[in-house]
């Protein structure tokens, strides 16, 4: 259609209404266009004025770096590419990895930089909602400003394994907490009108053969934990794209789970929106279509094309229905339309970033996520008069560690330690990498009087003696983790416990600060009096880190997660397949030449969870065993106390109690609501039902107010969706999981809610 009559068609539309006259029929086109219709009228009108051609086109995207399109197209080297329908004003989808920032792995668009947020699990740890919305808005604006316009963001897979490799993409063990803040996170992406997804829907929940792995969970315990998860953040950020996952889910492909995808997400969650697969995780053409997937992503990345040809010749011979084809045309439409991509195009080349303010918040998430876990005779904070301090390893003289794979970050200032990996599933696509944020500089900058030294710790009786010389030693340990595979063990690589056993010994005055992407086996944790937990802390992380050892800043993180004792106190001790996965990279060594793939040569297996619902903190009660550091533990330099609960029952729950510092530092505390409830599988567990974060002067008293969704204290039945009973429930509000400072019980009526 020509420019001039589709603006006659609007006009004429437009007089229409005024004079409250039949206005003549608007043309689909015209009526994709209209604003003041909703996106499903919208995505409907433009289903209805493409050809057949545009509608196969659309369902499968490019990966740019293996596509050899047929006629060449400008792609950005990138995650994935779509070309749009310039005659429909559809536009050309650009996708990039996002977790952490704008991603550029392995610096495939070279001097692209961007800003790097610390790892998920930081995020999860501030327990503040605006800064999830805050890190999220930041890199929806960069990605604009690069040209991007989907953003494979918004991970909310459950730590199910204290060693899952991927783990600091996520947001932790808990269903309202990784709920609340993968909402947030994707309502910022899209504040800046382009995509974000959710992913990886669902149980993604270890790398080791993450491509053939099936996920065995009873149906209710997922919708309880997971599900649940993923539902909130869907509620609340309305992601305009779901992303399926490589792994099975009890038998079927998560990218072909008709139960998954068509029961749960598009009809009981009423989702409009579109789900891509994966990269690599589709597996056949009709199943898949007619199982819920709406398209192919990263297509090379398969073992065919599955979405192209196949595909146009199953809806030719009728295997899969025309209406399907539009079903899915139309939810891709009704997310680029419902996210404001449509109304408001990405500029078609780069523009400006304020990287100095965006580096701001990526700071602020640091040191609001870093956790105080151990703080002996109150070492911390540092006094600022101390005159000798060794630094010892970590490479702290230059920066700070980040985790790998797709959410790897080229960030602004560089990379000053780069480590190519020589094998493994990541090497393709990962390295070893600090981010130029040197905690050396940043604490030689505040406390400018004061000798500071480095050791690298690679000779522990060396870095001990320099730690007896000095006033006091911190000594920054770190396990590097990465998407693609899982670590063999939870322990520090490289003798570090040696290391830290060593410098503990030689000076009383040892901090240890971990940068990893989950908790760590602590071997000598009895002889470090102060302990901080700084995960992969972002560009920024080494200033961060040196204001809260000195206290310019004080601590607020609380942990996302349950930090074990040992890895056997964990549902499963060793990610399941390891050893096959070992075998399978011993016979490449050996000089197999087998084509592995993304499978890694590790054939089918199952993981079970028997565990349920009672993910984390709830499988540490029910089996009488206390970790090193619950969920929710927290120190700061301060205290908090809580006091006047106030109950509100009946046909809701809400909950008031009073917030005091009652210490003579400012600070900020995490309170936490746990009520008690059985699920499904009959276990009476204590579950978080609410919390909140606020900072309080010396003294100063606030009144915190919590209600509870239902559904965290309910139970699912399948078939029928979730029943509250009716009748007693206890609740403890506390400093982490498993504290009771204030203890009360609840009346509830029973209640049931749609699934």
């Amino acid at each position: 259609m020509t420019r001039k009559p589709l603006i006659a068609s609007l006009l004429l539309g437009v007089a229409g209404l005024a004079h409250a006259q039949p206005s003549p029929p608007v043309p689909a086109a015209s009526a994709g266009s209209n604003r003041a219709l909703s996106p499903e009228a919208r995505a409907r009108a433009l289903v209805a004025a493409m050809t057949i051609e545009e509608k196969l086109a659309i369902i499968h995207g490019y990966f740019p770096p293996l596509a050899r399109p047929s006629q060449p197209i400008a792609m950005i080297p990138s995650a994935g590419h779509i070309p749009g329908i310039p005659r429909l004003g559809i536009p050309t989808l650009r996708e990039s990895d996002a977790s952490l920032g704008v991603a550029n792995q392995i610096e495939q668009r070279k001097g692209d930089t961007a800003t790097a947020l610390p790892a998920s699990l930081a995020t999860a740890a501030t327990f503040n909602p605006a800064l999830a919305y805050a890190g999220g808005a930041m890199i929806g604006a960069e990605a604009r400003a690069k040209t991007f316009n989907i953003l494979l963001a918004g991970g909310v897979n459950l730590t199910r394994d204290p060693w899952n490799g991927r783990n600091f993409e996520y947001l932790g063990e808990d269903p309202l907490l990784a709920g609340v803040m993968a909402g947030e996170h994707i309502r910022g992406v899209q504040s800046a009108h382009i995509v974000s997804t959710i992913k990886h829907f669902a149980l993604n929940s270890q790398e080791t053969g993450r491509t053939v792995l099936d996920a065995r969970i009873d149906r209710a315990a997922l919708r309880e934990s997971d599900l649940l998860a993923f539902q909130i953040a869907t509620e609340i950020g309305d992601p305009a794209s779901v992303m399926c996952a490589y792994n099975k889910v009890n038998g079927d492909y998560a990218c072909e789970n008709d139960w998954l995808l068509n029961q749960v997400l598009k009809k009981d969650w009423g989702y409009r929106g579109w789900v891509m697969s994966d990269w690599g995780a589709v597996h056949s053409t009709g199943k898949a279509a007619l199982g819920g997937l709406d398209q192919e992503s990263g297509q090379e990345l398969d073992d065919a094309i599955h979405f192209g040809k196949p595909f146009e010749e199953a809806v030719k011979a009728g295997r899969i229905p025309a209406a399907r084809l539009d079903d899915m045309v139309e939810r891709i439409l009704h997310g680029v339309i419902a996210s404001g991509l449509m109304d408001d195009p990405v500029p078609e080349s780069p523009r400006q970033i304020d990287y100095a303010a965006h580096a701001d918040i990526a700071q602020r998430a640091a040191e609001e996520g870093i956790v105080l876990l151990k703080n002996e005779g109150d070492l911390l904070p540092l006094a600022k008069s101390a005159r000798r301090i060794v630094l010892i390893g970590g490479h702290a003289d230059v920066g700070v560690l980040s985790g790998g794979g797709s959410s790897q970050v080229r960030s602004v200032g560089g990379a000053p330690v780069e480590i190519p990996l020589t094998k493994g599933a990541a090497a393709s696509f990962a390295r070893m990498t600090w981010h130029a944020s040197s905690p050396l500089k940043a604490i030689r900058a505040l406390v400018p009087q004061a000798e500071v030294s480095y050791v690298d710790g690679g000779d522990p009786r060396a870095a001990a003696e320099a730690a007896r010389r000095a006033d006091l030693a911190i000594v920054f340990g770190w396990q590097w983790q990465t998407e693609a595979q899982d670590p063999d063990n939870m322990r520090l690589p490289d003798n570090q416990d040696a290391l830290i056993d060593a410098v503990a010994t030689a000076n009383r005055k040892t901090i240890v600060v971990l940068e990893t992407g989950g908790p760590v086996e602590m071997p000598w944790i009895a002889k470090v009096p102060a302990l901080v937990q700084a995960w992969y802390p972002g560009q920024r992380g080494g200033e961060a880190m040196a204001n809260i050892l000195f206290g310019d800043v004080a601590p607020s993180g609380r942990l996302p997660i349950t930090f074990p004792v040992r890895a056997g106190q964990a549902p499963r001790p060793e990610p399941a397949g390891l050893a096959e996965l070992h075998a399978a990279e011993a016979r490449r060594d050996a000089g197999d030449k087998t084509n592995y793939g993304m499978t890694g040569g590790v054939a089918p297996f199952a993981v079970d969870y028997p565990e349920g619902a009672e993910v984390g903190y709830r499988w540490y009660a029910m089996k009488g065993v206390k970790p090193l550091f619950p969920f929710g533990h927290g120190l700061t330099y301060t205290s908090f106390t809580y006091a006047n609960l106030a109950v509100q029952d009946g046909a809701a729950l809400t909950v008031s109690f009073d917030v005091t510092n009652a210490g003579s530092r400012a600070g900020a505390d995490v309170p936490q609501l746990y009520v008690q409830a059985k699920g499904s599988a009959g276990i009476a567990a204590w579950r978080l039902a609410g919390f909140d974060k606020l900072s309080l002067s010396p003294g100063e008293t606030r009144r915190v107010t919590m209600t509870v969704d239902p559904r965290l204290i309910a139970r699912f039945e399948e078939g029928r969706g979730w029943r509250l009973d009716g009748g007693n429930y206890a609740l403890a509000v506390g400093h982490h999981a498993g504290d009771a400072a204030l203890k009360g019980v609840a009346r509830l009526d029973a209640k049931s809610l749609k699934p």
